[in-house]
């Protein structure tokens, strides 16, 4: 009898966590837009002070890059998405391993190629958001 009174009346089904909108690539595409700026002014400073505090800044940032690509691989994209996209796990994969070459070094065309990686990933994303 309680478990009649109980139970749900309806099944709700998503394809994420929470509602959508709060699911976006962008917030790791200005992050790493962060670290590509970082390792530029590095490039173009000589100050030993000022460059240590850019390599603490563009890690930081480097490191939100991963944490967000990674909520997007583990919360947002499910089971039908990586059957859609069968090389999404891999690129994936790959922006990860880009960000952490970008966290390892100062020269800007690993931010550069970060940025690249998280547009692949960001066409993708809108283009799920439209099915």
């Amino acid at each position: 009898m309680f478990s009649r009174l109980f139970a749900p009346r309806a099944t709700a089904h998503a394809h994420c966590d929470l509602p959508c909108g709060v699911y976006d690539p962008a917030q790791a595409k200005l992050e790493a837009e962060s670290v590509k700026a970082t390792q530029e002014k590095y490039q173009a400073n000589e100050d030993p002070h000022f460059r240590a505090r850019a390599i603490i800044i563009k890690e930081q940032r480097a490191e939100a890059v991963k944490h967000h690509i990674s909520v997007l691989w583990s919360d947002y994209f499910k089971a039908p998405h990586f059957e859609k996209y069968p090389q999404l796990h891999q690129l994936i994969n790959d922006t990860l391993k880009a960000a952490s070459a970008a966290k390892a070094s100062t020269d800007p065309a690993t931010g550069q190629a970060l940025l690249d990686l998280i547009a692949e990933v960001d066409k993708i994303f809108w283009e799920t958001k439209q099915a």
